[in-house]
């Protein structure tokens, strides 16, 4: 069943994820939707009654989730709650859209990592914007020594943006210089003992406006350094960009598979988005946003691709996301109890 409200998810995703940016970030406006039933240890009690044989699919400690996709319950309720209830759900990791999201009360970041740990969560990563018109933004471009500092304070691995690099254009060129600011964003953050990222949209996957030819994702690819620049691969996006980019402008046949661009390069994807969509051709996304495990993603397929690949096991972090949910902690519990059932076919 579809559960989504809105009819422009990459619009409403973009937009709204940018005023939930940065430390200084403004209350939101969602309202509070409702309580889920949270019993304790629902994700292990699915796992272990999944049917089938074969190992889990998830590894260990690995399952995070989008904290944008609880930012409901961050506004009304505040950190401690949402994340006592992630603990129940089996959750390992939380990525921040934001420190804090219009949180219920003031919160530093030294409270908000040690609310995190005493959860037993650990902060993987962070959504910053990219750039602003505004010189004092909380943006890599435009602040980035405080963007590092607060990444630091909270002991995250990683820090990213879900922006496109489209600040100049869609051309070739375009993308050349945005991939340059983005290897002096990772270099800065290496320095650092950190990993910069960025994480996609379908957009991404478009082709070059003065080269049809050329997949702008693959501009992105080359042109950054691959130790300076990683990449978290959205899934439903990417799957969205397949259905929506397999043909050039001229409608010749410009095939791809999200998958293996990242089998063809696993150390560039520290990061991951798992959402989840119901097949849609009518939709011009080709994909209707649901919960994870009620769509048509094949996420067995897809993780394990992954992690069977030698070394590659605990080399990623799964990030569970819905944009807009219907109820953000059922989401939280489903998706979770989901991602634990699945096991590797024998």
């Amino acid at each position: 069943m579809n559960r989504t409200r809105h009819t422009d998810p990459e619009l409403t995703h973009r937009l709204s994820r940018r005023g939930m940016l940065g430390v200084a970030a403004g209350a939101t406006a969602a309202a509070l939707l409702g309580g889920a039933a949270t019993p304790a240890g629902a994700a292990t009690g699915t796992a272990s009654a999944a049917a089938g044989r074969g190992r889990p699919v998830l590894p260990p400690g690995r399952l995070g989730i989008q904290l944008y996709s609880l930012r409901d319950k961050v506004s009304t309720l505040g950190f401690a709650p949402v994340f006592a209830e992630l603990k129940k759900y089996g959750y390992d990791e939380v990525e921040f859209a934001g420190y804090t999201q219009g949180s219920a009360g003031p919160i530093t970041l030294a409270q908000l990592k040690r609310l995190a740990r005493n959860n037993g969560l650990n902060p993987i990563g962070s959504h910053v914007g990219y750039y602003s018109s505004d010189p004092n933004a909380y943006t890599f471009a435009q602040n980035l020594d405080k963007v590092l500092d607060d990444a630091q304070a909270l002991g995250l691995k990683h820090i990213g943006t879900a922006s496109g690099p489209f600040r100049y254009g869609s051309t070739v060129d375009a993308w050349k210089r945005a991939a340059e600011e983005f290897n002096t964003y990772g270099a800065a953050a290496r320095a650092r003992g950190m990993k910069f990222y960025q994480h996609n949209h379908s957009e991404e996957f478009s082709f070059a406006t003065d080269n049809p030819k050329v997949r702008l994702y693959d501009v992105l690819l080359a042109e950054t350094d691959p130790k300076l620049v990683y990449l978290e691969m959205d899934i439903f996006w990417a799957y969205s960009g397949q259905f929506r980019f397999s043909k050039r402008p001229d409608g010749t046949p410009a095939p791809f598979e999200p998958l293996d661009y990242v089998l063809r390069q696993p150390d560039r994807y520290p990061l991951f988005h798992v959402k989840d969509g119901v097949s849609d051709p009518g939709n011009q996304y080709g994909y209707r946003m649901t919960d994870v495990g009620d769509g048509d993603i094949d996420y067995q397929r897809f993780i394990s691709g992954v992690t069977r690949l030698r070394g590659h096991r605990l080399a990623h972090h799964w990030q569970a996301e819905h944009d807009n949910p219907t109820e953000s902690f059922t989401f939280a519990r489903r998706s979770s109890e989901h991602l634990h059932s699945l096991r590797e076919k024998c």
